[in-house]
């Protein structure tokens, strides 16, 4: 009756054991296993007693003891255990026996130096804690006692005959009593004569070494042939197989001589590792210095231990360290390890979070970078969490931030939805283009909206391309005029043959007398092109609905804005064959009224609504956008366009500067610097070169040139307003207590 009631304890158990990939493990058998509640994997070593021999039951029973109260990080790590009378079950982290790890490994090309050199250090560094904190003999060192986690670490297991060295009150048979082939690892001396206790255990770390590199050990006189053992670890390994017990030195005496200089264990790995395992009490300069140099490092560490132990580390220091930007060269390389679905569980998250730093140099790193992890974003992060934040970047102060942020709309733009896409964006790209003093973010914008084309729904492209390249075209600087004319080009498929004929053919051909020479080549060139398609259709006006069938064409989806970027390289020579028009077309809406007219008419000021600004102060940086580095075809034409020919000045671009602050490069002072040289070189040149523009950039009887004027008249306007105001509300004097303000 009673046994109806009573509960099996195995049902009661939190964990499952899977019945496959099960091996021997001593008197264990090692099996992988998982949480029932949340599906987390583990291993499970489970003993039957009634297929054991008594000593092996005792054995069994000891080391569940032993393996429940020993903690230590390299000692594998208890979770969970059941004892019943049938059977012994024993929950550790998930691992892998060292000799199947070793063979994994060997199919893959063999373990590196490096692994072997922290996996050693572990183990020997757990014998220590035995030895010297505990006062334990393993007495089961070897290949069987060892396992590998998820990050490639090794741990110190087979704890069946661990004995004090007071000794026990129950005494363990030794494991030759057990398993008769483990003699050959026992050391020539007798138990008990000479030496320290720990000598015997000592013994057997050798062997371990000498079947971690040669394989299996076939006999103890096979100790004295070193094999593959590197030369630096010689020397240490053979004092450990000495014959004479005295000389044997202590597990940490032998980690100490491992870590000398020119060690087998001095290496730039375990260093890393050692740091990272201290790390929370390092102090903040410390991990700075730590993550700006493991970038360089990670490339020879393995790919398991850069995934299960380096970037948990990197997300912690991120969340609660404050490391800031220094994280985020070491977090995408080793994202570059993840599957896609690991990608969004454990980076995505964190690179969201970060679009919201104000840290300058965590913005501009991000932006930079954004070619690593764009494809693993999904639409509504971006336009809901992602988007809004990044828009910030084109009203900062810093012209690096602006630089960045317009280029990385090139890889955004497939992603917006068509209020940030259409409507926001756009009159940030207007503001830009009409306001900003840097010639290079004026032209990178230019290029930019090029390369979105296809996305805008047709009435935002009706409304804005000719607007913002007739624009571009009337710019000071060379660069800008040129991007206007390969804007007009790259989307040619755009317009009607009226818009061609009537709007861009006139401005074309103001460009055929620019004082640049390669401004003049390309409009020569686009004005053919536009020509050829005139001439078509007088020939033919049948073809006007295939010329004119991509005017009202849908917006294209994602996924092409980097394939068509050679046109700003490539000129305007074959348009046809070299741009991409076959993306797949998804219906949109109909665009918002009222924001091309902003790239027609100017930007309101933000000092009064009663003014705007002219469009004539544009300028541009004609780089390839595919990579966002500038191409052969067309480099040494911007180089003589950026750098106004390096004789004349040495200054880069913002996108140069090295934010890091490493030595050697320019910090955040030197580029503010730099930008503040750069524009004083404009200014000088303007005023050198201006006499050589077009009409629309010739002096007045004052002397300025009519940008210049017109921004004298807005400053003055600007200021009259001001002064009207006080004025009144000099007049109105002080409000009187309970009176209302009626203005």
């Amino acid at each position: 009756m009673w046994s109806f009631f009573a509960r099996d304890p195995i049902k009661d158990f939190n964990y499952e054991i899977l019945p496959e990939n099960q091996e021997k493990s001593g008197i264990w058998t090692l099996s992988r296993g998982k949480r029932k509640t949340t599906g987390e994997p583990v291993s499970v070593f489970v003993y039957e007693i009634s297929q054991g021999t008594e000593e092996q039951t005792q054995l069994a029973k000891a080391a569940f003891k032993r393996t429940k109260t020993l903690r230590h990080p390299n000692i594998l790590s208890y979770v969970d255990g059941l004892e019943t009378e049938k059977s012994l079950y024993i929950v550790t982290e998930p691992v892998t026996p060292l000799a199947a790890h070793l063979k994994l490994q060997a199919e893959k090309g063999g373990a590196s130096d490096l692994e072997v050199s922290w996996g050693l250090h572990q183990i020997v560094k757990a014998l220590s804690f035995l030895v010297n904190d505990c006062h334990l003999n393993h007495n089961n060192m070897g290949m069987w006692a060892v396992f590998v986690d998820r990050a490639g670490e090794w741990k110190l297991g087979g704890l069946d005959h661990v004995t004090s060295e007071q000794g026990d009150s129950i005494s363990l048979p030794p494991p030759k009593v057990i398993n008769p082939d483990l003699e050959r690892y026992d050391p020539p001396e007798s138990p008990g004569n000479g030496g320290e206790k720990w000598t015997g255990d000592v013994w057997r770390l050798g062997c371990l070494i000498w079947e971690v590199f040669n394989g299996s050990l076939p006999r103890a006189s096979s100790l004295r042939s070193l094999g593959k053992i590197p030369k630096q670890l010689v020397p240490h390994y053979c004092e450990l197989v000495g014959a004479n017990p005295k000389i044997r030195p202590n597990p940490a005496r032998f980690l100490l001589n491992c870590r000398s200089p020119g060690g087998f264990m001095n290496n730039s790995f375990v260093e890393s590792c050692l740091f990272l395992e201290e790390i929370q009490i390092k102090e903040p300069a410390e991990k700075q210095q730590f993550f700006q140099d493991l970038s360089e490092n990670l490339d020879s560490f393995p790919e398991d231990f850069c995934k299960h132990k380096v970037l948990p580390q990197l997300l912690t220091a991120f969340e609660f360290g404050n490391a800031g930007a220094v994280v985020l060269t070491p977090l995408f390389k080793v994202g570059k390890y993840l599957s896609a679905e690991e990608y969004q569980q454990k980076i995505i998250p964190v690179i969201v979070k970060m679009f919201s730093s104000t840290d300058r140099a965590m913005r501009i790193r991000l932006l930079q970078q954004m070619e690593q992890f764009i494809q693993y974003l999904n639409e509504a992060a971006v336009n809901s969490q992602i988007f809004p934040h990044v828009v910030h970047g084109f009203t900062d102060t810093n012209p690096a931030i602006r630089e960045q942020t317009v280029k990385s709309m090139l890889l955004l733009a497939p992603k917006l939805n068509e209020t940030n896409l259409n409507q926001e964006l756009m009159r940030h790209f207007a503001r830009l283009q009409a306001r900003d003093d840097q010639g290079p973010i004026r032209c990178n914008t230019t290029v930019c909206l090029g390369k979105i084309a296809p996305y805008l729904n047709a009435g935002m492209r009706q409304r804005v391309l000719i607007s913002a390249f007739s624009r571009a075209a009337k710019d000071p600087f060379p660069a800008s005029r040129a991007a206007g004319v390969l804007g007009f080009a790259a989307t040619h498929q755009y317009y009607s043959v009226a818009e061609s004929a009537s709007r861009i053919l006139p401005t074309l051909c103001t460009l055929t007398v620019d004082p640049d020479k390669n401004v003049r080549d390309q409009a020569f060139k686009a004005i053919k092109s536009f020509l050829s398609k005139l001439e078509t259709v007088s020939e033919d006006p049948s073809k006007l609905a295939e010329i004119e069938k991509d005017v009202t064409a849908l917006a294209q989806t994602g996924g092409s804005a980097a394939t068509w970027a050679g046109w700003a390289v490539t000129g305007v020579s074959s348009l046809t064959s070299k741009l991409i028009r076959n993306a797949p077309a998804v219906p949109t809406n109909t665009a918002n009224k009222g924001v091309g007219h902003i790239w027609s008419r100017g930007v309101q000021s933000e000092t009064s609504n009663e003014e705007t600004v002219e469009p004539d102060k544009d300028r541009w940086d004609d780089e390839d956008w595919g990579s966002l580095e500038v191409n052969d075809g067309y480099s040494n034409y911007v180089k003589s366009l950026l750098f106004f020919h390096s004789a004349q000045e040495g200054v880069g671009l913002a996108s140069d500067y090295n934010w890091d602050g490493a030595e050697g490069k320019s910090t955040t002072s030197d580029l503010l610097s730099s930008v503040s040289q750069r524009s004083t070189t404009v200014r000088l040149w303007w005023r050198e070169n201006r006499k050589y523009l077009p009409n629309n950039h010739a002096l007045t009887p004052s002397g300025l040139s009519k940008v210049e004027l017109a921004k004298k008249k807005r400053e003055e306007r600007r200021k009259e307003l001001e002064a009207k105001r006080a004025e009144r509300k000099a007049a109105k004097g002080p409000l009187k207590l309970g009176a209302r303000k009626l203005d």
